[in-house]
C-alpha cells in the first residue's frame, strides 16, 4: 500500500531549507525522511492516504488553503511551510473537536504513554474541562454537547473495544478491508452514531473475523486494545525484544514487550522487511505458550506406560538405539525426518544431513512445505 515512488528526483523547499526527493511521494513521506515533524492520527504508512484528520496540514506557495500533507504529492519547486501560527490554530481546533468527545481517563486508560491522542494534545498544549486554558474554554464552552456513553466491549477472547475512545479516523476499517482483505468490520451507523463495528453490530467470531490484531496495531488511542495484555504494565515498564515467529516459515518479525521476564504482548514491528508489521493470529497471539505451565522442561524416557524424567544423554542414547535397530531391521529407507519450522534454517539443515548422512534416507520433509 502507499504512494508509487519512481525513481526521478525533485527538489522542493520545506521551511526554507532545499530538498532532495523522489518523485511520487507526498508531502509528509518527504518532510519525515527529512526528520520533519508533521502531527498525524488517521496515518500509517501501510495504508493509502487518507486526509481525514486534517492534523497534517501544511501550507503550500500558491494555494490559498493549506493542504493535507499525507494526500498532496510534491512536485518540481514546491515551497512548504509546516509551522506556523496558522497550522498552530488549525490543529489545534482539529483536537479540540476530537476531545470534545473524548473521555479523559487518561490516569488508568490502557494505552497511555503509548497513544497518539495524548501525545500530540500534550504537544500542542490542548487542556480539557476543569483547565483555565483558552483550549479548555473552547472544549468545554464552544463545542459542548452529547458525548458517547456506550459501554466497553469484551464480547470476544482477544481484543476489547471502548468505543468512547474512539475518533473514527479509520484506520482499524481501512486495514482490515484494504490489507488484510477480511471485510470483518467497517464504518457503521450515521452522524454521531457512527462507529467502526461489525455488520449488525455483532460480536467477532472466528465466523466473521480473523483476529490477526491488524486493527489494534493501527489504533492511535485506546479504542482497540488486546485483551491479554490489558492491565499488564506500561510501555515504558516493558523491554521490546525483536524476535522471529515461529509458527511458520514466511519469517514475520515483531516485538516482544517483556516484564518482569514474563511475555506481557506482542507488538508490530513496522520496519520488519518481511511483513511491515502485519501479523496473523497465531503471530500476535499465539505466545501463551512460553510461560505455560504444561511445558515439557526435561527429557522423558517410558517405560511400562509411564513417563519418567531422564538426562538427555539417557534420552539421546535411546533413540539412536531405537534408530539403529529399525536400520538394522528394516533398512535406513524406513527412516524419516520430519522438521519444523519453529526451527531455525540452521537446525532445519541439521535435521535434513542427518538423516541422509547419518541414517541413509531421503526421506526429509517439512511442515511448510505446504
Amino acid at each position: 500500500m502507499g504512494t508509487t515512488i519512481s525513481g526521478k528526483l525533485v527538489t522542493i523547499k520545506v521551511n526554507n531549507s532545499v530538498l532532495s526527493c523522489q518523485s511520487g511521494k507526498t508531502v509528509l513521506e518527504a518532510c519525515r525522511d527529512a526528520n520533519i515533524k508533521i502531527p498525524t492520527l488517521c496515518y500509517d504508512k501501510r495504508l493509502e492516504p487518507y486526509g481525514g484528520c486534517r492534523l497534517c496540514l501544511v501550507e503550500v506557495k500558491g494555494f490559498s488553503k493549506p493542504l493535507s500533507s499525507c494526500t498532496t504529492p510534491i512536485e518540481e519547486g514546491m515551497e512548504i511551510i509546516t509551522e506556523s501560527d496558522e497550522l498552530t490554530r488549525l490543529r489545534k481546533t482539529s483536537l479540540a473537536l476530537i476531545l470534545s468527545n473524548h473521555p479523559f481517563d487518561c490516569p488508568h486508560c490502557e494505552k497511555t504513554g503509548d497513544c497518539q491522542l495524548q501525545d500530540i494534545a500534550y504537544e500542542y498544549g490542548c487542556d480539557w474541562e476543569g483547565s483555565n486554558g483558552r483550549d479548555a474554554q473552547l472544549i468545554s464552552s464552544t463545542l459542548n454537547g452529547e458525548k458517547w456513553d456506550l459501554p466497553r466491549r469484551d464480547d470476544n477472547p482477544f481484543i476489547t473495544f471502548e468505543p468512547n475512545k474512539c475518533i473514527l479516523c479509520a484506520r482499524c476499517t481501512r486495514i482490515c478491508n484494504h490489507v488484510v482483505m477480511a471485510g470483518t468490520i467497517d464504518i457503521t451507523g450515521k452522524g454521531f452514531d457512527s462507529l467502526p463495528d461489525t455488520a449488525f453490530r455483532r460480536p467477532r467470531s472466528l465466523e466473521n473475523c480473523e483476529f490477526c490484531g491488524q486493527c489494534v496495531s493501527t489504533c492511535p488511542t485506546a479504542a482497540l486494545t488486546d485483551r491479554q495484555g490489558r492491565g499488564k504494565g506500561r510501555k515504558y515498564q516493558m523491554k521490546q525484544v525483536k524476535t522471529t515467529c515461529t509458527y511458520c516459515g514466511t519469517g514475520c518479525n515483531f516485538f516482544l514487550n517483556v516484564k518482569n521476564n514474563k511475555v506481557v504482548k506482542v507488538t508490530s514491528d513496522y520496519d520488519a522487511p518481511v511483513n511491515r508489521g502485519n501479523l496473523c493470529i497465531k503471530g500476535r497471539y499465539g505466545y501463551d505458550f512460553i510461560h505455560s505451565k504444561d511445558r515439557i522442561q526435561t527429557p522423558l524416557i517410558k517405560r511400562n506406560g509411564k513417563f519418567y524424567e531422564a538426562t538427555w544423554d539417557e534420552a539421546l542414547g535411546l533413540v539412536a538405539s531405537k534408530f539403529r535397530e529399525l536400520i538394522d531391521k528394516y533398512g535406513p529407507g524406513t527412516v524419516g525426518g520430519f522438521s519444523s519450522s519453529r526451527c531455525t534454517n540452521e537446525e532445519n539443515y541439521l535435521l535434513s544431513k542427518f538423516v541422509r548422512c547419518a541414517v541413509g534416507s531421503n526421506n526429509v520433509d517439512n511442515c511448510a512445505r505446504v
